[in-house]
């Protein structure tokens, strides 16, 4: 049984866990910041990274105590190593370094975008290359058909706000507090998606892209124009951008040639009624729907873990990333990718 110990320290998770390679996650551990950066209304880089330095340590120990075994007993060390707050990726990228050359083990240094493009593998073994992934978080929202490990081509990115963004600001406009995102999705279920009129940006355009700055801006004058009850404008919010979802994953989907599934993950994947929209698409494309188990779907150590597990079977266990790999605070997973328009791109 081979061992892999993931790391994951981009944003304001920080996590260890410890996954086998026949997809058993034997331990893990998260720790949230949810309550250090609520006063402030989203993620501050700098306290998350002093969090990440004063927890992580603890937690990798508390993590191997849970599953009864040392460090000596796992075959190789994973660690996020970009994109996300450089801070925070250093903090973890370091930190699995020493460990690795403390315990001659191999270092593998994840992509923390390829952690969410694979974690529906870990959740499903049934899964096959290739298939549409559609990868939606706080900082990134992209459409990419994934053809194996490494090997990901992107259709859509996109041109400003990604959707986790788009939601933790809507929730910031409507005083939800933070974690924007859950607070945003359980206010819509009372409220009337048709009440408030909203753009949806790109809709049937030709550009395979998103947009959701202008939705949000929408939805601050909808807010500051009165008259519209929180709840409504948090359902109507929601709709518009499933509508544009669907309608941009559709249209990928036609261009993407022969896939396996329509496949969701990153922390937008927990969205109940986005989950739904996209079985929907998925039964109409006569498509297997796969969406990972919450757990996985928020920033999490499996993935990474699962990652690195997945580079070893393809590349052999006893390769290794050098100790001098840098963190990365950007870090495409299709780096060919034509450059798309927009100051605000997120690639």
């Amino acid at each position: 049984m081979r061992v892999v110990l993931g790391i994951e320290s981009s944003c304001d998770e920080t996590a260890a866990a410890l996954v086998c390679h026949d997809r058993t996650i034997i331990a893990q551990r998260i720790a949230s910041q949810d309550d250090a950066h609520r006063p402030y209304g989203g993620v501050v880089p700098e306290i998350a990274a002093r969090a990440h330095v004063e927890i992580l340590s603890p937690l990798i120990a508390a993590t191997l105590a849970d599953a009864g075994m040392a460090l000596g007993d796992v075959d190789a060390i994973a660690a996020t190593a970009g994109p996300g707050l450089i801070g925070g990726v250093m903090v973890g990228l370091v930190t699995a370094k020493a460990l690795a050359m403390a315990s001659s083990k191999p270092l593998i240094a994840v992509n923390h975008l390829e952690g969410h493009a694979l974690s529906p593998r870990l959740a499903d073994a049934t899964l096959e290359f290739p298939y549409l992934l559609l990868l939606v978080s706080g900082g990134h929202c992209q459409l990419l058909k994934v053809s194996g490990v490494g090997q990901y081509r992107r259709l859509a990115t996109t041109i400003d706000d990604a959707l986790g963004e788009a939601f933790d600001k809507t929730a910031k406009i409507l005083g939800l507090g933070f974690p924007g995102g859950p607070a945003v999705e359980r206010l819509a279920n009372e409220g009337d998606p048709r009440a408030v009129p909203l753009p949806r940006p790109l809709l049937g355009s030709a550009e395979p892209h998103f947009s959701f700055a202008g939705l949000k801006s929408a939805v601050m004058r909808a807010k500051q124009a009165g008259g519209h009850d929180n709840a409504d404008i948090a359902a109507a919010f929601q709709q518009a951008a499933i509508d544009c979802v669907i309608d941009r994953t559709a249209r990928a989907l036609a261009g993407a040639g022969e896939v396996s599934a329509l496949v969701v993950a990153g922390g937008v994947a927990a969205n109940r009624a986005i989950r739904a929209a996209l079985l929907a698409l998925a039964t109409a494309h006569d498509l297997r729907f796969i969406a990972p188990p919450l757990a996985l779907c928020t920033d999490n150590a499996a993935m990474i873990a699962w990652a690195g597990i997945e580079r070893l079977n393809s590349t052999g266990w006893d390769q290794s990333d050098p100790l001098d790999f840098a963190a990365l605070p950007r870090w495409p997973l299709d780096p060919a990718a034509d450059p798309v328009r927009g100051a605000g791109v997120k690639a």
